[in-house]
């Protein structure tokens, strides 16, 4: 707990993943603050799409941030102590919010006497002003993949970050450029999947804010370059038994693997198509999801084995974990954590079937025809019909995410894009 502070900021996660809050004062703080709930109807366009839960037809009321003092901790700017709270109505969590379907999905493997851990990975593309009011990718051309140092980050922008980000309590295991030029990889440490989900959401908000402070932008969009990779966010994940022991190894069989390692993953597959809209939460985020770029594209599983969905690395003992690579870069961590928890457990309740380990090189070839679904809008449908995972994840929740994200697709839909200029409009 932090107790030396000028003001307290408050930072929790909303459906499109941005950061709501409040700056309070030190007498403020101990009291909490009301948002208004209809927030939940928003789209990143600003207007607001009714549906049950938002209430904004009967009069936009307020719901309430509270939180426990033990839980301020320190923050990146100067005087600032930061908190992310819990997002209460009438005294119970509020559906719609990422964080409280996050700690659902948390208690529910708790109840089987399991731990989630969680580590999550972030990619991002650092762009700079291109001078005409827009933006450009930072000029590396000595850039190469496993880079460090000036080549990579000639503004120091990158290497702040690090500095920032140690400053403020947030545990970076490692950082380094990715394939493209321009694009970094940001690994945190694992934790409690809680408490891993608000580390990575507070970073994210910290490296865009590091970055605006130096004239750059830094941008977790999953495919924001024609031509270039994609960014994603990966969750590796781990259950500890209550003696602390990763219950996903067996030294017993060959490859390491446990039978619960083994149901997750068929729950992870078996819902691949259902929970792509949630892991891939914008319209870009299929330009990412393609053959051949190492996203999880198909629903496959294999042994360090890059271009399928769930990854198992070569570490054995506590160190085995599994690691789901749909996830895009623009995803809100405790919405991306909770649908991989949720997925595993109805694998782990149900029972369902895994097939073999992916052999083929996934660049064009795989073993399964089961991929993820075309665009947002498919998605969308697709999640609609997993009824199972609706009702584990939570139908509220998914009702209100649905009805904004169907109001995205629709304005995207009708818009004309720079492509379609390009193309068309010298000739036509």
């Amino acid at each position: 707990m932090t107790t030396d502070f000028e003001r307290l900021r408050l930072l929790w996660p909303d459906h499109l993943g941005l950061a709501r809050g409040k700056y309070l004062t030190p007498e403020k703080a101990v009291e909490g603050t009301a948002h208004c709930i209809s927030l939940f109807t928003l789209g990143f366009d600003r207007v607001m799409t009714p549906h049950e839960a938002g209430l904004m037809m009967e009069g936009l009321p307020d719901c309430d941030a509270i939180f426990d003092l033990e839980d301020i901790r320190d923050g990146w700017q100067e005087g600032t102590a930061v908190v992310v709270p819990e997002i209460v109505r009438g005294g119970m969590p509020v559906p719609l919010a990422p964080r409280n379907v996050l700690k659902e999905a948390v208690a529910k493997w708790q109840a089987k006497g399991l731990e989630p851990i969680v580590g999550i990975e972030l990619e991002a593309f650092l762009f700079e002003p291109d001078g005409e009011g827009g933006w450009r990718p930072i000029s590396t051309p000595g850039a190469y993949v496993y880079g460090t140092g000036a080549a990579v980050d000639p503004s120091g922008t990158i290497d702040e970050i690090m500095s920032t980000a140690a400053k403020a309590g947030m545990r970076l295991e490692s950082v380094n450029s990715e394939y493209d030029n321009g694009q970094f990889e940001l690994t945190l440490r694992y934790d409690e999947a809680l408490q891993a989900a608000d580390d990575a959401f507070l970073f994210k908000v910290m490296a865009k804010e590091v970055a605006v402070s130096r004239g750059m932008h830094l941008t977790f969009m999953g495919k924001p370059i024609n031509g270039r990779g994609g960014s994603g966010l990966h969750i590796n994940l781990s259950f500890n038994d209550e003696d602390g022991t990763n219950v996903l190894y067996d030294g017993d069989v060959e490859d390491g693997l446990s039978e619960m390692a083994r149901s997750v993953i068929a729950g992870l597959l078996h819902h691949h198509v259902g929970m792509t809209a949630l892991m891939a939460p914008t319209v870009n985020a299929y330009k990412r999801l393609q053959p051949g770029s190492l996203c999880g594209y198909w629903a496959n599983w294999g042994y360090d084995h890059r271009g399928v969905t769930v990854r198992v690395p070569p570490a054995r003992g506590n160190g085995t974990r599994l690691e789901h690579r749909v996830g895009d870069g623009s995803l809100t961590p405790h919405q991306g954590i909770a649908a991989v928890l949720t997925s595993a457990l109805l694998g782990y309740e149900k029972g369902y079937e895994l097939g073999p380990a992916e052999t083929l090189d996934c660049i064009d070839r795989a073993s399964t025809d089961i991929v993820c679904p075309a665009s947002l809008a498919e998605a969308l449908d697709a999640l609609e019909a997993d009824t199972d995972l609706v009702e584990a994840f939570g139908a509220g929740y998914v009702d209100g995410y649905i009805t904004v994200k169907r109001a995205e697709w629709a304005r995207y839909e009708k818009w004309t894009t720079d492509w379609e200029m390009s193309e068309y409009l010298p000739f036509l």
